[in-house]
């Protein structure tokens, strides 16, 4: 396993973080998958008052014979903005108690997805609270993480309030760079959150994705896209079990620049994707928003030109489904809410019929939606 600083925060994180959102079958389950966490040389724990019972479960495993001491093990707690001060003290007391631990070694602001959220961080009293905590012991590093839009993060970042973020960034999903290049250049600690299953469903990846990738996993090429870059201290992985483990960790001790056979393979997703979409490959430049109708147009193509270019058509439908029923941390409305007003046709620099590409994003991968745990 290797470690890496995590920013101004001056911990040392192992390469990948146990995240807890899925290990929720039990309290046995959840603690036999942080011990098996642990022994492979895994230091962050990362959960969320709002994943079910997980921080309780995470509880009962530091009150176990964890092979490290709590002092090596690095505990990340997720709590959403709150109105007012009482509140928040009171929601870190609670954390603290169903952790079983005296400190939270990061505390991070869960989903700044809104600018209200933001607002509320500033001015709401979440910060007076946080500031008590951290003077008193009970609170170490804050952070915050986002399902928000770019300028919205960056706008976070340049609060200089954070000393680390919780961050949507992959392969197939590239739009924050700019937030990964600012949160290192004001020394953050950069966490990657759910590479695996938000970064494309690679644990099950079609058919299409395995042979472009080969000899290497789609998972695999996705880990060291992430781990080659230096400015990236983590990785999420969130098991449900223990057995889950073992794939992920393979990477763990690689470290260094993309070999040239990786460089082959990102080479040929590139050049296949080009080839298959042909005039209908979005660019995703974002030029084309606002939208009237409140369609995240890019993020709608984005599922296309993966479906249509690597037959990624379930992870597609697994996200689409997700719009109009996700609030703030999957916002907007889905393709067939087009009114064909061509607003937004003007704007893009590859001359897309967009209206035309959203209607057969809507027929390629709606869905029934599905009842899910709200956050990272």
């Amino acid at each position: 396993m290797k470690y890496r600083r995590f920013g101004k925060t001056n911990l040392h994180l192992s390469a990948f973080s146990l995240g807890t959102m899925r290990y929720l079958a039990s309290e046995t389950v959840a603690i036999a998958t942080v011990l098996e966490a642990v022994a492979k040389g895994i230091n962050h724990l990362e959960t969320a008052r709002g994943y079910g019972h997980s921080e309780q479960y995470l509880g009962a495993a530091l009150a176990s014979r964890l092979p490290l001491p709590r002092a090596q093990l690095h505990i990340t707690t997720k709590i959403p903005p709150q109105p007012n001060q009482a509140q928040m003290d009171r929601y870190i007391d609670e954390s603290l108690q169903r952790l079983n631990t005296t400190y939270i070694d990061c505390l991070a602001i869960h989903g700044i997805n809104k600018n209200e959220h933001l607002e509320m961080v500033l001015h709401g009293g979440s910060l007076r609270a946080i500031d008590k905590a951290i003077d008193d012991g009970r609170v170490r590093h804050l952070g915050f993480s986002t399902h928000g839009s770019l300028e919205l993060i960056l706008a976070a970042i340049n609060t200089d309030l954070f000393a680390f973020i919780n961050l949507h960034y992959y392969y197939f999903f590239q739009r924050h760079a700019p937030a990964v290049a600012l949160a290192h250049q004001k020394d953050m600690g950069v966490f990657i959150i759910s590479p695996a299953d938000k970064g494309g469903r690679l644990y099950t990846p079609p058919p299409t994705l395995q042979q472009l990738c080969h000899p290497f996993s789609p998972l695999h090429l996705n880990y060291r896209f992430l781990l080659s870059d230096p400015r990236i201290t983590t990785l999420s992985v969130g098991p449900a079990h223990p057995a889950e483990l073992e794939e992920p960790l393979q990477v763990a001790d690689m470290d260094g620049p993309l070999t040239s056979d990786e460089i082959g393979a990102f080479q040929r997703l590139e050049t296949h994707a080009t080839k298959a979409l042909a005039t209908d490959k979005c660019s995703q430049c974002y030029q084309c928003l606002p939208c009237p109708e409140n369609i995240q147009i890019p993020e709608v193509l984005r599922l296309r030109n993966l479906a249509v270019a690597y037959d990624m058509t379930e992870y597609g439908q697994y996200r689409y489904r997700m719009f109009e029923n996700a609030g703030h941390w999957f916002p907007g409305m889905k393709g067939n809410k087009c009114t064909e007003c061509g607003d937004c046709l003007p704007r893009c620099p590859e001359q897309l019929h967009i209206p035309k590409l959203l209607q057969d994003t809507h027929q390629k991968l709606n869905g029934a939606s599905r009842r899910r745990l709200w956050g990272d």
